[in-house]
């Protein structure tokens, strides 16, 4: 038996959407830096045809049909209800998240594969966990150290109890923005302690760091502590500028994981540090992301990833703010009803 192809098309077809370059020199990076993108997971996978994608910019919209072949449309709407695709990607600004999400599910959609943050309010991310679940939409987010080998590896380390109870941890990373790059340390931080985050105490960085997407966006980094259930604090440095590198860490009573850059470390006391190597495969965690995806719809798998998970670190991020707010008091999690419209401008 033939297996089964889906249909796909991608709204937003900047940077992450459609791996165009153009879009990156306005953002001062490289596709080739990314861990995967939507357009070169949907080409590389032969259980998929990509029949379109919309942009309101007509540059991106060209470039992307000159590359690809596929339709292209100005308005997302009319993509939605012209193709009615199976899996829909959500590439475009966080703001938009929302309505693209839920209007895909309406509109048919089986899998909504969106860009993180999951949304920009946390009324939104329920908005869009709620619709997919009424369609019976899978909703994926796109923090994708949820599917890197390594981190797969160290949540392992950390199930298995070989670091015995867990005490704490620490993330840094050089670039701020609490919303658009933290998301993905605060995912990955829940990802691997396998517990929720109780309470946020935090101080943003008013350094002023000029946001690449724009003048409408204000993203700053910061500093603060994270308590999660059972006592385990993390604490993380995120300044806006710095030239330290990226890291994450949490320790336990019998070790300790740590990844830095690309490498990543099980160091049990009184062993040697053991390293995790990098997959000897050129997938990328979202080519396998895709793959779990396509599992899902032949309905031979479970999908383990939970949006709840990148709507908690949402709430985290939100929780950074009105910390910052109140002088840095604890914030207690789950925020109250009138703080889920706290907008973060993130792009």
């Amino acid at each position: 038996m033939v297996p089964q192809t889906y249909r796909a098309a991608i709204l937003g077809l900047g940077f992450i959407g459609a791996a165009d370059q153009v879009s990156g020199d306005l953002l001062g990076q490289q596709v080739v830096n990314l861990d995967g993108t939507h357009l070169q997971s949907y080409v590389g996978n032969p259980r998929v045809e990509l029949i379109a994608g919309s942009s309101r910019d007509e540059g991106r919209r060209e470039r992307f049909a000159a590359r690809t072949g596929a339709r292209v449309y100005a308005d997302w709407r009319e993509l939605l209800q012209g193709e009615k695709p199976e899996i829909v990607s959500v590439a475009s600004y966080a703001p938009a998240h929302a309505d693209m999400t839920i209007e895909a599910a309406r509109a048919g959609a089986r899998v909504v594969w969106c860009e993180k943050p999951i949304a920009t309010r946390l009324g939104d991310a329920d908005r869009m966990v709620e619709a997919c679940r009424e369609t019976g939409t899978l909703l994926v987010v796109n923090h994708n150290r949820r599917f890197h080998p390594q981190f797969r590896a160290l949540q392992r380390v950390i199930a298995d109890g070989r670091l015995g109870l867990l005490r704490g941890g620490s993330l840094a990373w050089p670039t701020g923005r609490l919303g658009n790059v933290g998301t993905h340390f605060f995912n990955a931080l829940l990802m691997l302690a396998d517990r929720p985050a109780e309470a946020v105490s935090a101080s943003l960085d008013l350094a002023g760091r000029p946001d690449c997407r724009g003048t409408d966006f204000r993203d700053p980094g910061g500093w603060g502590s994270i308590r999660l259930r059972e006592g385990v604090t993390i604490t993380f440095e995120a300044p806006d500028y710095s030239r330290a590198p990226p890291r994450l860490s949490l320790h336990g009573d019998l070790g300790r994981v740590t990844v830095e850059g690309s490498e990543a470390t099980v160091d049990l006391w009184g062993q040697s540090p053991q390293r995790v190597p990098p997959a000897q495969t050129n997938e990328s965690s979202m080519d396998r992301a895709l793959s779990e995806i396509i599992g899902w719809l032949d309905g031979n798998r479970s999908f383990v990833e939970s949006p709840e998970s990148s709507r908690q670190t949402l709430e985290i991020i939100v929780a950074c703010h009105l910390s910052h707010d109140r002088q840095g008091a604890w914030v207690q999690l789950p925020l109250a009803a009138e703080e889920l419209q706290r907008e973060i401008k993130t792009g």
